[in-house]
């Protein structure tokens, strides 16, 4: 992609953003599908984000145990590893990232569907703001659900690095819970959760953006989808390391 359709694609999204936050015509139409969403992006994600990060928890956890194998670095290190690497980057980062995959591709496909069955079409038709009406919901849903997600990960990550960990016998109980425990700061919290606020705003606003901008039938819907996961994991990342230098340099 040239730098010129580049450009005029960031000039789009944010006109749509425009629509988008005008307010909403009716507000229980709003809170009505606010909920819808809320149950659909966050509830319907909590499955998948509990099963990777007990495993990824314990993942982490044989993995900072076997690489303090030098007898000068005390055990309990090893809990301090994995509370670090869950807090700070696996469990806000990594969890956001799937579920830029899963619900990104869900926005995407449905709002490309709508497009091209003139659904869209007919709701402007109609007079109503089809942005505000289809997109807004959305990413209030992500951005008021995506920190509890994200929380229940750390916890569940936490969990799975205790129980998997001390079960593979590379790490005694007081030694992991004294490591999670050992200078734990709680600012490491705070910047973790507001970088989820941040993703919670970009996967489901970009994943929109593709979605309804889709032209065609049912095979461009499947492009827009897959371009909407891409560039959500790309500005994720981007807004990663500019969230990190600015929160924790």
């Amino acid at each position: 992609m040239n730098p010129i359709a580049i450009i005029a694609h960031i000039g789009q999204y944010f006109l749509l953003l425009g629509r988008v936050f005008r307010k909403p015509e009716k507000s229980n139409v709003f809170w009505q599908r606010f909920f819808h969403e809320v149950n659909a992006i966050g509830i319907g994600s909590l499955g998948i984000v509990a099963i990777i990060s007990i495993f990824m928890g314990a993942v982490i956890t044989i993995q900072a145990a076997f690489g303090f194998e030098s007898p000068w670095i005390p055990l309990y290190a090893v809990g301090l590893a994995a509370r670090d690497s869950i807090i700070l980057e696996f469990s806000p980062t990594i969890v956001s990232l799937i579920l830029a995959g899963k619900v990104g591709s869900s926005i995407a496909s449905e709002l490309g569907n709508m497009r091209v069955s003139e659904q869209i079409d007919a709701i402007d038709v109609m007079g109503v703001n089809s942005a505000s009406y289809l997109i807004l919901p959305k990413i209030a849903a992500s951005v008021f659900i995506f920190p509890f997600v994200v929380t229940i990960s750390m916890f569940l990550g936490h969990i799975g690095g205790f129980v998997l960990g001390v079960a593979a016998g590379v790490v005694t109980p007081y030694e992991f819970i004294y490591g999670i425990q050992y200078e734990f700061r709680p600012y490491n919290v705070v910047y973790a959760l507001i970088k989820t606020l941040f993703f919670g705003f970009i996967i489901p606003s970009v994943s929109a953006y593709h979605g309804y901008y889709t032209k065609g039938g049912s095979l461009e819907v499947g492009q827009s989808s897959t371009r909407a996961v891409v560039y959500s994991i790309i500005v994720l990342l981007l807004f990663n390391f500019l969230l990190t230098q600015l929160l924790l340099a």
